[in-house]
This record gives C-alpha cells, structure tokens and sequence, in this order.
C-alpha cells in the first residue's frame, strides 16, 4: 500500500504509513506483515534516493575521517561532518565473493552457499535489488559484480562470465541499467578496459578506470525514470590490487604525489609490500574520493542531494602481505582473508536523510547490516529475513544493553572464525580443513588472541598465556552462541593444537 501522497514525507511520518498500510492490509500487526515478507512503503513520490557507493579492499585507516594524515579523501570527510561517520565498521567476510553475496542478500555467506569467490549467487534468494523495486524503485549497478561464475579454484569453471556479458537471470534482480564486468579485474586494467550493458553490449572505456566508473554512474543520474525514486550501486575495484600485474595501479603521478606517505604501524613494522605499493594504493584511494565528489556535485546539479542518501563503504582491507604466514595456512591469500583490522576494519560513512549531525559512531558495527539499512531507508522493513541491524538504531542508541561486539567468517586461507570485541580479538580455525574447499567445520582450534588495550595493532598474539585464560573462556562463548546462530550448529573449539 502507498502511504498518502499528502504526507511530506520525513522518517517520523514515513513510519506511522508504514503501520497505517500494515493494519489496513492486515487488520493486524507489524509482526505479521514481517513474517509474511511484505513490503512496506514509505511516502513514494518523496522518499529518498540511495546510493551504495563501495570500494574493493579499502582499509579504514586511508581516510582522512578516520586519521589519514594526508589529505586523501576531503569529498569523504565533509560527508563525514555532514553525516554520520562509523568508527569501528568491520567486514563479516573479507573476500570479494562473499562478502558482495551478503551486500546483495543479507545473508551470511555459509547461508547461501556463496563462501569464496567463484560461486554464482543463487538464484533462489531474494535479494535486495528485488526488494526495492517492488518497493517502487528503479535500480542500477555500476561496476564490479563477481556473482556470475562458478567453478574451483584453480578457475576451472562451469559457468563462466568472467569476462562475457552477466546474464539477466544471474544480475541478482537489477533489471535497469546496468554497466557491468563480473570481474572487472580481468577485463581492465589500472587504465582501460571494458564493461556490458543491461542489453548485453560491450563498453570500452579509456582512461583511468575508477574515472570511467563514475562517469557511467553519472550518466544513469541522466536517464533514469525521473517519476521514482532510485537505488544506485556504484561498486568500483579500487584500490583493489592488479591480479595479473601484482601491484597497485593508481593514476599517474602517484608515487610522487604521495611519496611522504606514513605507513600505518602494523605495516611498518611487519614487513610485506606495503612500503613499495602504498604510494599507488593512496592514489587509487584518492581517485575513489575524488569521483564521489563529482557525483555529489552532480548530485547538487540536479537537485536530487537533499534527498539522496549516500552509504560509503568497502567490502574489506589489505594487510599487504603482513598476515597468513603463520602455521595455520590452509588455503592461499594475499591481502585480505584474515581476522586480523588490516583486513576486517574497513571505512563506513552514511550522509543523508535521517543519518545527519556530523555523529561519530563508537560502537562497534558491522556492514552486514547495510543491506537491512538500505532497505530501512526505502521504507521496507525485512524483519528477521536479513541478518543485521538497522545501523540507524545504533545512531540513536535505541537499544539500551546492545552487545558491542561483531563476528566474521574467514575463508580460502582457511576455515576461521572470529569475534572482535573493543578489548579483544579472537579467532579460531578449523586444523586440516582447506579454507577454499571446505566452508565450515565441527571442530576448531584457537588461532589467535589479542589484548587491543596493550596491543592495537594485533602484533602479540597471548591465546596460549594463561594471563588471559578466563577473556578467552568469554570470548570463546560468545563466538560459540554466534556460530550456532548464524550456521545452525554448535561446534567444539579446541586449545590451540
């Protein structure tokens, strides 16, 4: 039901239509409309545009908002002042793959079978795109997809879109514009490359390719159905590292434009790659931040940003080589895939609509509730269908006793798990199980501990100091009630073997 066009449209009146159309079509509660998966607008022709704007392993740290000090991302941190800015956001899955599969179902991705790249993204689960156009919206996804193959991982596939146009029964419900590579990393580079539209034709593109992106986005802002509301992914690959070259391709001049770079302690001290690559990888992030400014001037242009919510985020980190080299390697990796921030600890900034005041956010979240706050914004209300929270309740701190706490899933290293607290870290793995074959065990083992009060920087792992016995008897419980939450069973955690 639509709620009543003479409503100005605002978060207090759009929810009391919310509860107006329930009890109409209903006679009922809430509740029941949840649990019947129905959709519950808001007032249409006012509500708010959103757009999803993602990076591709993206620390937190790059940015300005987040303590960068080189001026990297001025567009971001006015949004930050503007908005709402989210100091402790972690992936709940740090690969690619899986983590885009959670972004688009709100649903870990042991639930739909989506655990490591190269796994199609059923077509049985609905999805955010369906939710919100049957809520009225036109979609659009720009960018990187990496949800329409499926094979090992060698790349053996038996479905392979890699680098051919994505089908429309495989683009997870966007049925609207679309300017698309499944992996993007295989069909461009640094600069140049190539995407398909939604009629399945190739787009060549010149330039540098987080440029490009934007421009596609911008010109959806061009043709989209000016009567509706829309929802716009914009899914660039950077800084995400040049798989067939190994190394960070940023614009042109970046290795002098940041050669003053001052590299994050863990990287500093823990060697890998970073001292050779950061320099490129800022550049990469400065591109990033440069584009959002031009689409939030775009935005202003056509008098569309008062009413657009923006949500700038990263699917997950890099360590740069500093992590996975230790005895519990089951599996391959090279910048992500581990519990550890370098990896997990990712930039969350949501500007617009109610998410206003220029509020820091303490509290630790993870942005597998973007999905559910995405859909709040439009006015549907999920339920329990999504994992997650509306992040806008931890913003105005409507659940008094909220756990701070977030859990993730490792993969392809190896089959790991883990619970961050603002006090600890703990991880666990599964010993003798390949994390790229295998996407959960029954038993696991202690992998690592870290006290963040004395050790911020996760450089001295204690899980074996009998010091720290009763936090990880805590830590372990927790993490025990979580799995058995989310996957449905409860396994056996071990002392480290």
């Amino acid at each position: 039901m639509t709620a009543p066009k003479s409503k100005c449209y605002n978060e207090k009146n759009a929810r009391k239509a919310n509860a107006l159309g329930v009890r109409l079509l209903f006679g009922g509660s809430r509740r029941a409309a949840q649990n019947r998966h129905i959709i519950i607008r808001s007032c249409y022709p006012m509500a708010y545009n959103i757009i999803f704007y993602f990076t591709d392993q993206q620390r937190w740290d790059t940015c300005g908002c987040f303590g960068q000090p080189l001026d990297i991302t001025p567009n971001l941190d006015r949004l930050a002042r503007e908005g709402v800015k989210f100091d402790n956001a972690f992936s709940p899955q740090p690969v690619c793959g899986p983590c885009r599969a959670l972004f688009q179902t709100g649903r870990y991705a042991t639930d739909t079978g989506c655990f490591r790249n190269n796994i199609m993204l059923p077509a049985n689960v609905k999805t955010l795109a369906n939710y919100l156009e049957e809520a009225g919206y036109e979609t659009a996804y720009v960018g990187k997809w990496h949800l329409a193959s499926d094979g090992d991982m060698d790349g053996h596939n038996t479905v392979d879109h890699t680098v051919t146009a994505v089908p429309r029964e495989l683009r997870g419900g966007y049925t609207g514009y679309w300017r698309v590579a499944d992996v993007l990393e295989f069909t461009s580079h640094g600069y140049d490359g190539y995407v398909f539209d939604e009629n399945d034709r190739r787009i060549d593109f010149k330039g540098y390719r987080a440029d490009r992106i934007n421009d596609m986005a911008l010109e959806f802002l061009d043709v989209r159905d000016e009567t509706k509301p829309f929802f716009m992914t914009i899914s660039q690959i950077e800084p995400h590292h040049q798989n067939d070259r190994g190394h960070y391709e940023g614009p042109e001049g970046s290795k002098e434009r940041f050669k003053n770079f001052v590299l994050p302690h863990d990287l500093e001290v823990l060697g890998g790659n970073a001292a050779e690559e950061y320099p490129d990888y800022l550049g990469q992030c400065a591109s990033l931040d440069e584009n959002l400014g031009r689409l939030v001037e775009r935005l202003k242009a056509k008098g569309l940003y008062d009413n657009t919510v923006i949500l700038y985020a990263s699917d997950h980190g890099s360590h740069f080589k500093t992590r996975n080299r230790d005895a519990h390697l089951n599996g391959g990796d090279d910048y992500k895939r581990t519990c550890h921030d370098s990896a997990l600890h990712v930039p969350l900034v949501i500007a617009g609509g109610p998410f206003r005041g220029g509020v820091a956010v303490e509290e630790l979240v993870s942005t597998e509730s973007l999905p559910k706050t995405i859909l709040a914004l439009a006015g549907v209300d999920v339920g329990d269908a999504m994992i997650g929270e509306d992040l806008l309740d931890v913003v105005q701190k409507k659940e008094p006793g909220r756990p701070d706490r977030v859990f993730a899933q490792i993969s392809e290293s190896r089959v790991g798990r883990c619970v961050r607290t603002p006090d600890y870290l703990y991880s666990v793995y599964a010993p003798g199980k390949d994390g790229g074959k295998t996407a959960a065990s029954d038993v696991y083992a202690d992998d690592f501990l870290y006290d963040l009060k004395a050790d911020p920087w996760q450089l001295h792992n204690v899980v074996d100091d009998p010091a720290y016995a009763d936090a990880k008897r805590q830590l372990r419980g927790w993490l025990l009630d979580w799995i058995e939450k989310a996957e449905g069973y409860r396994p056996a955690i071990l002392d480290e073997e």
